[in-house]
Order: structure tokens, then sequence, then C-alpha cells
């Protein structure tokens, strides 16, 4: 699932999904990396959701009350709406997402036998680069029904594996206001960051 769902307070509220980076939108970048990684690919969008559904993906929306309930009603939606086991969840504005995510997560989660394995690098937690076991939709429904959002205070209620990704540290730089943008654009030498 890729989280498109978010508000975007950061850039003005665009839809961050839509913002250009070497003349494609984010959300091309990140599918180009993630499509190839998984059997179906779910785009949890709130808005332009006919825009999103043209790139020939499921869109799911949030369910949950309240707008824009945050990446969990994201994935509960996914969860709700999955027909397989496993759901792995990346956001629309991390377009260096590592090509081998999932392969890792799910190595991990199932050496582990964890509910859940969530993406680390060096010490910092990416909590919405995580791959996640259908079975956890019933707590993560008490989760949201006692009116929590957050995504890391959850994970850690959880059965979870933490998974390094210390050789691409840079592949979870995402784009959350203009300057992340202009830097990710613009290197040194004005040349396009990606690797």
């Amino acid at each position: 699932m890729v989280l498109a769902g978010g508000r975007g307070l950061r850039m003005g509220g665009i839809d961050k999904g839509w913002i250009e980076l070497a003349g494609r939108p984010l959300i091309a970048h990140v599918l180009a990396r993630f499509a190839p990684q998984v059997g179906e690919v779910l785009i949890s969008a709130n808005r332009n959701i006919e825009r999103y559904a043209s790139l020939g993906y499921t869109v799911i929306t949030d369910d949950v009350p309240g707008d824009f309930s945050g990446p969990l009603a994201g994935l509960r939606a996914a969860l709700s709406h999955a027909r397989v086991d496993l759901v792995c969840s990346v956001p629309c504005d991390s377009p260096m997402l590592p090509v081998d995510l999932v392969a890792r997560l799910r190595e991990a989660l199932q050496a582990t036998g964890a509910q859940l394995a969530v993406a680390r690098t060096s010490d910092r937690i990416h909590p919405v680069f995580a791959l996640y076991r259908r079975e956890l939709r019933s707590t993560l429904d008490a989760y949201l029904a006692a009116g929590e959002r957050t995504v890391q205070a959850w994970q850690k209620r959880q059965r979870s594996v933490e998974v390094s990704f210390d050789d691409v540290p840079r592949a979870f730089e995402n784009i959350n206001t203009p300057a992340d943008l202009e830097r990710l654009q613009r290197g040194p030498g004005g040349s396009l960051q990606m690797p």
C-alpha cells in the first residue's frame, strides 16, 4: 500500500503524490520501485481519487471517522481490503525507497515470527515503511476506536522486529517541505540526487 492520503500541510496543503521530481510525480517514482516488489498495489488516498485511479491501481480511502486520520487509517483500509496475509506500507513522498524493501522485511518477519517488521537506519525507526500481518486488523481497530493515531506507539504494542537498512540510509528520505524537494532535486553540481 502506498500512503497518499495525507494533508501535505508543510507543503502548503498540496497533495504530495503529485509533486513533480525530475519530470514525474512522486507517486510515479514510488510505484516504479515498489510495484515490482508486491503482488498487488493499493493506493491509500483521500482526494484526487480519480487521478490516482488513472495510474491503474486500486485506490482505497480512509473509513475512520474524522478527516485525514493519519497513516493508521490508511493501513486499516488496506488490511480490510487485502486478499493476502501480508501488507506492506510505504509513503508516497519517498522516491528513493529500497528496491528490496519488501523482501528484507518479509525475511525478518518470517525468521522471528513477529506480527510486523519495520525499517530502521542507525538509531532511527521509519514507521511508515513496514510489513504487517493481516491479523493485526483487530488490534488496530481497537487502537483507532480509542482515538489513538500514533503509528509508532501502536507498533510498539505489537510483536515487532526492526530491520536494518544502514546500507541505504538515503532511501528513506522524504519530501515534507519545499526545502526537502529542492535538496533532493539539486545536489552538488546541480544534478538530481536519485540513486
